[in-house]
């Protein structure tokens, strides 16, 4: 949430807060909303008491509107505390003091919320697990993000998020991970977190705005990027073993066949003298798509710029648009590429 945009106006925020949740809830999904962000502190001074009686009066004011309300998760105080040029830009001996202050600040904004709804369910959502020291005693539960780019790094931060939600009887939650463009698979975090039996938030739903190049599961209109996050998502990943069995798409002679049609369709044959006739884009799309949906099939091409969809994108433009020399590269690419995958003479 904004505490200045609830400033400018606080009815129109407030009901544009609960319109969100409210719709959310509609399709099973809870909310934690977010008092402050960490991440948009540039400068930072030692905020004055007017400057904390406004933010008492903010969160009062949404606390009093939505506490008790069934789709409420709980509260987090502050999306990762320490995530910001403020301490990402100081130098290393100011390293320290700059930490001192914001926890300083976490801590008394923690007991705003604390003061304000003292049975409330109360987490802070840091970026870094080492960061949990800083409000570990105040909190309910253990929140931490995972944005880390190995197998070993991943368990890791699991593990030490355990020990210290073991040490203090506190529950643990990943409450924001995957990444495409962060050596952060969605679906390898997935499973490490069922291994340790660790609740998790992705981030995001969906496919689109400021991080959809990044984040994102579905599109809009239902359809998906990849398919191993939502498989993930209901347990089945894919097999990284020594025992995995590779494709053969070939076996059968379908490789062959596929490579034969977009021959047929590439070549230019007399119709008599000096006429010359040579597929039609349509046809060379037909061969092009034999070979493509067997190589994507097997997942022998990048999956993140889908050649079949590029067939599509020219089947829906009139036959005036089309430049036939690129569709007859494309098909020749194709053929060519699936010649080499299949080890085809």
């Amino acid at each position: 949430m904004n505490q200045g945009e609830y400033e400018k106006d606080p009815q129109s925020f407030l009901q544009r807060q609960r319109n969100f949740m409210e719709t959310c809830w509609k399709f099973g999904i809870s909310s934690m909303p977010i008092f402050w962000n960490g991440n948009s502190i540039r400068e930072f001074s030692e905020p004055t008491e007017e400057d904390y009686e406004k933010a008492y009066a903010y969160a009062k004011a949404f606390i009093d509107e939505f506490r008790g309300e069934e789709y409420l998760l709980m509260w987090d105080v502050m999306n990762e505390p320490f995530c910001n040029d403020f301490m990402r830009k100081c130098k290393p001996e100011e390293y320290d003091e700059h930490y001192a202050m914001l926890r300083k600040y976490l801590r008394r904004l923690c007991a705003i919320i604390r003061e304000l709804d003292p049975e409330g369910c109360l987490t802070v959502g840091h970026e870094r697990v080492f960061h949990i020291e800083s409000t570990e005693d105040l909190v309910d539960v253990i929140s931490f993000h995972d944005y880390l780019t190995t197998r070993s790094e991943i368990e890791d931060t699991i593990l030490k998020a355990e020990e210290i939600g073991t040490r203090l009887g506190k529950p643990i939650l990943n409450t924001e991970t995957g990444c495409v463009g962060r050596s952060n698979p969605y679906d390898i975090e997935i499973e490490l977190s069922q291994k340790h039996g660790v609740g998790f938030y992705l981030f995001s739903l969906m496919i689109g705005g400021f991080w959809g190049e990044l984040h994102g599961i579905f599109y809009p209109d239902g359809t998906i990027r990849d398919p191993s996050i939502v498989a993930a998502m209901l347990g089945f990943f894919r097999n990284r073993t020594s025992d995995r069995v590779l494709t053969n798409p070939n076996r059968e002679g379908y490789a062959y066949n596929a490579v034969k049609k977009a021959e047929e369709a590439l070549h230019f044959s007399e119709s008599a003298l000096f006429v010359v006739k040579q597929g039609s884009a349509q046809e060379l799309l037909e061969a092009a798509e034999r070979c493509v949906n067997i190589l994507e099939a097997a997942e022998m091409v990048p999956m993140w710029n889908l050649p079949s969809a590029k067939i599509e994108s020219w089947r829906k433009l009139p036959p005036e648009q089309l430049d036939i020399w690129e569709i007859r590269r494309f098909t020749y690419e194709m053929a060519q590429l699936l010649k080499e995958k299949c080890l085809i003479l």
